[in-house]
């Protein structure tokens, strides 16, 4: 409501300003019940210092007004939304060494350095950071055929240093098993090993090196990646392309200081 404009306006602003401060209350009263109270509800918070400092929910149907603080609205309200995205990953070291069957012959008498890879099947090797460790190795060849490789890192507190093989029938079923894990509500793509992947991992998940088929069958595939801080190395090796072949595998994983 705006009070009847009079002739000392213009002649004397400071005037009309402290009648208006005088007319508020009375005109405060003249409003309906229901604004009313919702105005003494706003009246009893202080202005906000900075634009996002407060937020203020009216409701369409009771007039009640809730006041929130802005780390609130974004840890609550919008917690959902605004994720924050694991740090991005520094890129590896990766290089190749021609001496295939002297790696094959040498890893073939030592005991969990030899696997199959079937038909459809991907294969994980989780990789713990280690204590006293700064820097993770890798060394893999296959007897004929090629085969994806990948590294990807979980961001999770490491509880054990044991090195473990996951098994799944496929890299769809593998992304179904780590949704499951992580309770993820939205569908995910899953990249093409002849394309390279794009991470179908997420949320807590960094991609190091995306999956992309390795000539390993020829040259013995090797790299090494700096610890970006605590959690596991996911090294991926991706046969679900492939709808007849098994792959033998031969793999070196170490740590160095």
């Amino acid at each position: 409501m705006v009070s009847p404009v009079s002739k000392d306006t213009t002649e004397d602003p400071q005037k009309t300003a402290g009648a208006s401060e005088v007319q508020a209350p009375g005109e405060q009263e003249l409003l309906p019940a229901g604004q009313a109270q919702v105005h003494s509800e706003m009246a009893k918070y202080q202005a906000p210092q900075r634009s996002g400092d407060m937020v203020m929910i009216q409701s369409e149907h009771t007039g009640a007004v809730d006041v929130l603080s802005a780390d609130l609205e974004s840890a609550d309200l919008l917690g959902d939304h605004r994720k924050v995205s694991p740090p991005l990953m520094a890129p590896p070291c990766i290089w190749t060494f021609a001496k295939v069957k002297e790696f094959k012959s040498k890893l073939g008498k030592e005991k969990n350095s030899r696997l199959v890879v079937k038909r459809g099947e991907v294969v994980t090797i989780r990789v713990p950071t280690h204590p006293e460790g700064k820097r993770v190795c890798w060394e893999f060849a296959t007897d004929d055929y090629d085969i994806g490789f990948g590294v990807y890192f979980d961001w999770t507190p490491v509880t054990s240093t044991d090195i473990t093989v996951q098994v799944s029938d496929s890299s769809e079923d593998e992304d179904e098993e780590e949704e499951e894990e992580e309770e993820t509500e939205e569908p995910v793509p899953v990249g093409d090993v002849e394309r390279g992947s794009r991470s179908s991992l997420r949320g807590r998940y960094g991609e190091v090196m995306p999956v992309y088929r390795r000539d390993s069958h020829r040259d013995v595939q090797a790299g090494s990646h700096d610890y970006p801080g605590e959690g596991i190395y996911l090294l991926k090796f991706d046969n679900s392309y492939s709808l007849l072949r098994n792959k033998t595998l031969y793999f070196h994983i170490y740590y160095t200081s």
